[in-house]
């Protein structure tokens, strides 16, 4: 189990050194340039049905400039969010004080995100980064010696460097489980808690190579013994249907930038109802003040506006609240129906042309990562030629791509014809 931590240890100075360069090693060709209020754009250009199933197409310049499969990294904003942003700069340059607005909007975006996941309004507040989530919580839960922490090691690297650090400093016990042929259900999590367990802390989707836990059998495993279940949901909401309530989750966080076609600067942040007075915020500021006065006899926020403590992405928050909308119309149960299918034909085709798939069979979210065999330069090469947008990860030995609501069978098509030349 060490492996995973020193691994991961190891490899922070070395991204931190490549700066812009490992940033643009995630990807196999150049970015393309740029179309839109909060319904999806039809009209005159829009494609025949077998071309554009959702009728998004038009909203998604990229999409028609490039073949576009790394939505797990960054996926692109439809034009609806472009057009709220651009909004919002325009009023700050014409009405820059129009801070009650703003904060509505954020009250707006938690009622939308709310609503995405099955949550109430009140169970919902704001953070900016989904990071942020995790180190609420583990500040609020008070970790400390004799306490474990379960994790899996398809979790994000971050997650690691955390628990390390509160190792370190707290004496908290980090448990990896190990998966098995790329999954760990949640069977192979239930040697590892036990009754000082205080959090399972799971990836719902792993960036990794796309596997999608089953989280209401985790909630079940980390219930069973009075411990909570976290959930990273950056790779996964957006793009999947979910219900917090029906699956048992205890908090969870995602980042609006992949699946939910939002920016960068705000992380919705769910804290289950009956958990909201045992997690505190761990900091402090402005926004979050319920009432108070010249006495300075402040009191801060019982719900989720509590964790929204200072001045926010203001700018972020209405191109979440477009996002919002613009999945509301759109419908996540089509996107989910819609990727699905071509993230399985596109695994089908990988595992036919003799490729080691990482992603498990049967697996439902739109990820699908592989191990190429080839040199990294030889793939990347291949990749622009063909005007394929991909990550490579993995110091470039691995592939892995994203099925998002304005891919097309032809875009799967387009890739294994680069997978089948190498």
């Amino acid at each position: 189990m060490d492996w995973t931590r020193r691994g991961f240890l190891g490899a922070v100075p070395a991204a931190a050194a490549g700066g812009a360069s490992a940033l643009r090693g995630e990807t196999g060709v150049l970015p393309a340039a740029g179309h839109g209020d909060g319904e999806p754009h039809g009209g005159p250009s829009r494609a025949p049905f077998h071309q554009d199933p959702l009728g998004v197409r038009a909203d998604f310049p990229v999409a028609n400039s490039e073949t576009y499969l790394n939505a797990p990294y960054i996926t692109p904003s439809p034009t609806p969010v472009v057009e709220a942003a651009a909004r919002f700069i325009e009023r700050k340059a014409t009405d820059p004080v129009s801070l009650g607005d703003m904060l509505a909007q954020v009250d707006r975006v938690r009622a939308g995100f709310a609503g995405l996941v099955g949550a109430a309004e009140e169970e919902v507040g704001t953070l900016f980064a989904t990071s942020d989530g995790e180190n609420v919580v583990t500040r609020a839960l008070d970790l400390g010696r004799g306490d474990n922490v379960v994790v899996d090691d398809l979790h994000y690297e971050t997650t690691y460097l955390l628990y390390e650090e509160l190792a370190r400093t707290r004496g908290v016990e980090l448990r990896i489980v190990e998966s098995v042929d790329g999954a760990a259900p949640a069977e192979r999590y239930e040697p590892w808690v036990d009754g000082n367990t205080r959090l399972i802390s799971v990836s719902w989707v792993s960036h990794q190579n796309g596997y999608r836990h089953d989280l209401r059998s985790l909630a079940e495993v980390a219930h069973d013994r009075d411990a909570y279940l976290y959930v990273d949901a950056i790779q996964g909401v957006g793009a999947l249907e979910l219900d917090v309530r029906r699956t048992g989750v205890d908090f969870l966080t995602a980042g609006t930038y992949k699946w939910l076609l939002g920016g960068f600067g705000v992380a919705p942040f769910y804290v289950r109802q009956e958990l909201l007075d045992l997690i505190e915020p761990d900091r402090y500021g402005s926004l979050h003040i319920d009432g108070g006065g010249p006495t300075r006899d402040f009191s801060i926020y019982g719900d989720g506006r509590k964790y929204g403590y200072a001045t926010m992405s203001f700018g972020a928050v209405y191109q979440l609240g477009a996002a919002l909308e613009y999945l509301d119309r759109v419908g996540v149960a089509r996107i989910e129906a819609h990727a699905i299918p071509l993230a399985q034909t596109l695994r089908a085709g990988l595992v036919e042309q003799g490729f080691r798939v990482r992603t498990p069979e049967g697996n439902r979210s739109p990820i699908v990562a592989f191990v190429h065999g080839r040199t990294p330069d030889t793939v990347a090469s291949a990749l622009e030629e063909a005007g394929v947008r991909v990550s490579l990860r993995e110091e470039g030995t691995q592939v892995r791509a994203g099925i998002a609501l304005f891919n097309t069978q032809e875009d799967v098509d387009r890739l294994l014809a680069v997978t089948a030349g190498l």
